[in-house]
């Protein structure tokens, strides 16, 4: 099982490999603040160490507050800070939010990354498997996205990335609480980017497919072929290929861009 505060599902987060699809010394988010939820390790860490790299100063939450420390401070520059926060908890996301606005500044870009996974068949899934579920990958996203719309709206400036999973495009035998969570983000996204785009404040979502972690490294040979079949690009992704995209939609040269939810899977989805 996945602790609550990380990605988890087709994409579980366990290592932090980074993309770089800017050119070196390129910080268009220099002097903003980012907040990256279950960004201490996978492909939180990853989306993390790249806003970090883009000239952000970044706020790395996580349930684990010492993993989410050692995050902070592997981050390249300086200003990062580190929370523990259960996101499933919506007291503690506007004080993790108060925290962060009281020592970095305005919040300007958030990353809804956050997550578990309780899979069971249907016939046998428990009550609380499919509500920890729900209640942390999509209630977590609200809980976040309500803390800190109130002033991106007043700043007319703000960028919502939810990080969902081609699983909410397809469904999987398995994970029927899983898929409905991200499914719904994808609901969520749309509604915020459609009631707060008056004000200048985006939400989009990031749906990634296979990607290499510790857990795919250690499936035999078989499994990984198989895998490889139902992907055109004949290949796994890497979590730094998320966090490119994550990247792009919370700068400026994603403007114009909202209400989107961008596959990451090697064409799997197409």
């Amino acid at each position: 099982m996945t602790e609550a505060g990380e990605s988890a599902g087709l994409v579980p987060a366990d290592n932090g490999e980074r993309g770089g699809t800017k050119a070196a010394g390129t910080r268009e988010l220099a002097g903003l603040v980012a907040v990256v939820t279950g960004g201490s390790r996978g492909i939180g860490l990853a989306v993390s160490a790249e806003l970090a790299g883009a000239g952000a100063r970044v706020a790395v939450l996580a349930l684990n507050g010492e993993r989410a420390a050692a995050a902070a401070a592997s981050l390249e520059g300086d200003g990062h800070v580190a929370h523990s926060c259960d996101v499933s908890d919506s007291t503690a996301c506007r004080a993790a939010v108060r925290e962060v606005e009281k020592s970095l500044g305005p919040v300007a870009v958030l990353v809804n990354n956050a997550g578990v996974t309780r899979d069971n068949l249907l016939l046998r899934m428990r009550d609380e498997e499919w509500s920890q579920v729900l209640s942390t990958n999509l209630g977590g996203a609200f809980n976040m996205i309500r803390a800190v719309t109130r002033g991106m709206m007043k700043r007319r400036d703000g960028s919502i990335v939810n990080i969902s999973s081609v699983i909410g495009l397809i469904g999987n035998a398995g994970q029927a609480n899983y898929a409905a969570s991200k499914a719904g983000l994808h609901g969520l996204t749309r509604s915020v980017a459609r009631e707060l785009a008056s004000r200048n404040v985006r939400c989009n979502a990031v749906a990634p497919g296979f990607i290499r972690t510790d857990m795919t490294a250690a499936l035999g040979e078989a499994a990984a072929a198989d895998l490889r079949r139902r992907i055109p690009l004949d290949r796994l992704g890497e979590p730094g290929d998320v966090a490119g995209v994550v990247r792009f939609l919370a700068g400026p040269e994603a403007r114009y861009i909202t209400g989107q939810v961008i596959a990451v899977d090697g064409g799997m989805t197409m």
